[in-house]
């Protein structure tokens, strides 16, 4: 199965990647990977805003409408899968998990981090990419990043609106959560 579902060509390249450095604890524009979550149907103005000038979007579940993969590989190849809410035969074209090497991190996705049954460290996972509880958050356990960029999409509970970045600073990776101005 194919993993790339949206590669529609060079991604739309932003004033912003004419920089080389970016602030301390900031995501160089090179090389950045925008990583966001249960949309649920709803691709926020705000989150594409944001995620302009990233070289990859990697989705971990609960897209909830196809055609928000398309918008999304307009300004960056996508790479999707498959949240609980996903139905339907462009859902099944989804896989469940995947695991890519971008940048040099070797990136494993899945949308709920509870139904994970490998083992990070013995498959060589720099970081672990889960969606699924709506709550953001960036662990760092010695040998692998946890990431949950939180949800983008409906509001749930008092929960942010947010997406995170990820890149690759001196081999390790970095990670921020952005919140959304919604």
């Amino acid at each position: 199965m194919n993993l790339f579902l949206a590669r529609f060509g060079p991604a739309h390249l932003s004033a912003a990647r004419s920089y080389v450095h970016a602030p301390l604890g900031q995501p160089s524009p090179l090389g950045r990977i925008g990583v966001i979550s249960d949309t649920h149907g709803l691709l926020r103005p705000e989150a594409l805003e944001a995620l302009e000038g990233v070289d990859r979007i990697l989705h971990a579940g609960d897209i909830g409408n196809p055609d928000h993969l398309g918008a999304l590989a307009r300004i960056a190849p996508v790479m999707a899968i498959r949240g609980n809410i996903d139905r339907g035969d462009w859902a099944e074209a989804l896989p469940d998990t995947a695991t890519v090497t971008i940048e040099g991190l070797r990136i494993h996705m899945i949308h709920d981090r509870n139904a994970l049954k490998a083992d990070p460290q013995a498959e060589g996972w720099d970081v672990v990419i889960s969606g699924h509880s709506h709550k953001p958050g960036i662990e760092d356990t010695g040998g692998t990043l946890w990431l949950n960029p939180g949800a983008a999409g409906p509001r749930r509970f008092r929960l942010p609106i947010t997406l995170a970045f990820l890149w690759a600073e001196a081999g390790r990776p970095r990670a921020m959560i952005h919140p959304l101005p919604v």
